[in-house]
């Protein structure tokens, strides 16, 4: 979807300032989202595109207003709104008003190491992939309402395919629930000057790793 959170070639918003020795959590409830966001999604109630879609559709001044976690939390409430799992006026009172809905599994601390370990998304390819390397291919200009991982910043311009990733799951529909639906995944290199203009650095070259339903042939 086209929001705020696509912030590749935006200017006006300062230079990134990195805090110095800065702490894994800056306050304890920031520690505690991760922790329920882990256990949410192991028990299989949401994955990882759909906990990012939910915090891309956060309002502009929200998104860009709070702090990290503070996004993750809205979006984690968002999902669990959506499915189910709480009401608003169980968020608004902090605590169960209503019996639990039921869930796939839930987690023991047995099963952190498992819910902290980072999923496996490649898949077999069910047909050969439609470009080589060194094929010049051009990102489309789409602009689907719904979860993707094309950036607007490379759509309708053209790149040259520089290594063929594999098949893997597929961003754009799994966060809608519409199934993995694998697809060849290709790094794409664009010369900065066609992205940013002929005042660009004329050394800089952006790779971007582009799914195939992302790319036509130029």
């Amino acid at each position: 979807m086209n929001g705020v959170h696509d912030m590749g070639g935006m200017h006006g918003f300062g230079t990134v300032k990195p805090e110095a020795n800065e702490p894994v959590f800056h306050a304890p409830w920031e520690g505690r989202v991760l922790a329920m966001q882990r256990a949410m999604s192991y028990t299989g109630a949401w994955n990882i595109d759909m906990s990012r879609a939910a915090q891309e559709g956060l309002p502009p001044q929200v998104y860009l207003g709070v702090s990290y976690y503070k996004r993750w939390e809205l979006g984690m409430e968002q999902n669990l709104l959506a499915k189910g799992f709480v009401s608003a006026d169980e968020l608004a009172a902090g605590h169960a008003l209503h019996p639990p809905a039921p869930v796939k599994r839930t987690m023991t601390a047995a099963d952190i190491s498992a819910a902290l370990t980072r999923g496996q998304y490649g898949r077999v390819p069910t047909a050969p992939a439609r470009f080589t390397i060194g094929a010049r291919v051009r990102a489309k200009n789409m602009h689907p309402p719904t979860h993707t991982r094309l950036p607007r910043y490379v759509r309708g311009h053209v790149g040259v395919i520089e290594r063929i990733q594999g098949c893997h799951v597929f961003p754009d529909t799994v966060a809608i629930g519409a199934g993995e639906n694998p697809q060849w995944l290709y790094t794409v290199v664009f010369d900065g000057r066609d992205l940013w203009g002929e005042g660009a650095d004329p050394t800089v070259k952006v790779s971007v790793e582009a799914f195939e339903p992302y790319l036509e042939s130029a």
